[in-house]
């Protein structure tokens, strides 16, 4: 068990660079965790494809992988020019019309997909086109059509994304389509649906009230990307069981100069309420084209690390980019890099008290003994995965043992920083023989040597979830036989 096992997870978005044969499983040894089907790209049956292609590589490969269904949501876009793209000059006027009928666009107009947008905007609003490279000052709307005065030389051309400044369109989360596409995600198995634009807790609950009709138990995903979901960032997180920190349509309504701050703000408290983050959006973009990230990107990414994230996302790199596989290596020496230079202090003075649940405690009782007892490693035992959960929002120096006998909860606990995923049935076993067998599977695997301590969490009644009840600081026995592996002493 030497070298450092790297912490951080990696979840990988796929698309067409991801396809050709033998990609996959390249890119899940160099380390994904968890992969990204994008449902704003593509049609459905090819995120189909990908999922059933996910889940033979995975068991080629011998790993437990999660997917993650991302959903569109309500993307607000310009619509085409029958020319491809337009040149707009500073000063001069350009429409923005909201007809369903509106023809392809020119030099002086172009429609829009959100046909509500004319009620949502007043004079003197900024209206950002591409990610912010296009900027547009609203000067006054009439009936349908917006007329705005273009305020820098920029290039426009199809499809892009709109955004206004400061936020604030009305539109919903959820479209009809995303609805429909929550039970393409259910259909495929995905073990986390992402919530696209979501603007408050009642986008996440509708989302979950779908998934759990159409016989799913995906974990729930907010996407942060609108100036509403900073305002109500707390009910949000707290309504979600995981959340994205989605920096691209985020940077674009709020202002790259607030991003950083929001991102620390939101992993903070996002760990502050025992869910699972994850930072994205243009890590490594430079990585779309070049075999080597910059030192920018570099920084980026290691700072996300030290804040705490769970998870860090490859986008473009690893679904259209010219080297995913050299994305996800780099990424993952970032990660390890990272951890290997700062030490995480868990601060017990600012942890949880009101303490509603028994595996909260537990956990918190865990961590705290890890802390100043000295261990190799923990070992949850646990239905759902919420144990390993809450045991994984400290942040230690050693890594946690999921056992589940559950695919879909390790599949879901492979997105949890320091957790490491591992089949395991106690059913049938007592509370003791269960504590032996599991360590001695772990010795089998490597994973823990004779004499390690270990702290090992459990439940009297293991098959229902929210169980775990009991903790043990247990010792590896030294036995040199085949029995003697893995046997088990009270620590002293």
């Amino acid at each position: 068990m030497s070298g450092h096992r790297r912490r951080t997870r990696i979840l990988a978005t796929l698309g067409p660079a991801t396809d050709p044969p033998g990609m996959l499983e390249a890119l899940l040894r160099a380390g994904v965790d968890v992969v990204r089907l994008n449902f704003s790209h593509g049609d459905p049956q090819s995120q189909v494809a990908r999922a059933h292609a996910v889940r033979a590589a995975a068991q080629a490969v011998g790993t437990e992988v999660g997917i993650l269904a991302d959903l569109p949501g309500p993307k607000l876009r310009i619509e085409s020019f029958a020319q491809g793209k337009i040149a707009l000059r500073a000063g001069e006027r350009f429409d923005l019309v909201a007809r369903a009928d509106a023809p392809p666009g020119n030099e002086r107009e172009v429609g829009i997909s959100y046909l509500g947008l004319p009620r949502d905007v007043d004079a003197g609003d900024i209206l950002l086109l591409d990610d912010g490279l296009v900027q547009l000052k609203v000067e006054r709307v009439e009936g349908e059509r917006i007329v705005t005065t273009v305020l820098h030389d920029s290039v426009l051309s199809d499809r892009k994304g709109l955004n206004r400044l400061g936020g604030g369109l009305s539109l919903g989360a959820l479209t009809e389509r995303d609805r429909e596409l929550i039970g393409v995600a259910a259909a495929l198995g995905a073990d986390f649906i992402a919530v696209s634009f979501c603007r408050n807790a009642a986008d996440i609950e509708e989302a979950r009230a779908i998934a759990r009709g159409h016989g799913s138990d995906a974990a729930i995903c907010a996407k942060i990307e609108r100036a509403e979901a900073i305002a109500n960032l707390r009910e949000i997180i707290e309504a979600s069981d995981t959340v994205m920190v989605a920096r691209g349509d985020l940077g674009v309504e709020i202002g790259y100069a607030e991003l950083p701050g929001l991102q620390k703000k939101i992993i903070r408290e996002s760990l502050a309420c025992s869910k699972v983050v994850i930072t994205a959006t243009q890590m490594l973009q430079s990585m779309v084209d070049s075999p080597m990230p910059t030192r920018a990107e570099v920084l980026d990414v290691a700072n996300a690390v030290i804040d705490g994230t769970d998870a860090v996302m490859l986008s473009q790199e690893s679904a259209a980019g010219s080297h995913p596989l050299k994305a996800v290596e780099a990424m993952a020496r970032i990660c390890v890099g990272a951890e290997k230079q700062f030490v995480m202090d868990t601060d017990f003075e600012k942890a949880q008290r009101d303490l509603q649940r028994a595996d909260q405690a537990i956990a918190m009782a865990a961590m705290f003994l890890s802390e100043h007892v000295g261990v190799r490693a923990i070992v949850a035992m646990t239905e759902s995965g919420g144990t390993a959960r809450y045991l994984s929002r400290f942040r230690s120096n050693v890594p946690i043992y999921g056992l589940s006998r559950h695919a879909g909860a390790r599949r879901q606990m492979a997105l949890m920083r320091d957790v490491v995923p591992v089949p395991f049935d106690s059913r049938g076993l007592a509370t003791r023989e269960a504590a032996r067998e599991a360590i001695r599977a772990l010795f089998g695997q490597g994973l823990l040597s004779a004499g390690d301590r270990v702290i090992f969490t459990s439940g009297d009644h293991m098959e229902h979830h929210g169980a775990t009840n009991t903790l043990r600081l247990l010792q590896v026995g030294t036995g040199g036989s085949a029995e003697g592996l893995g046997e088990l002493q009270e620590a002293g």
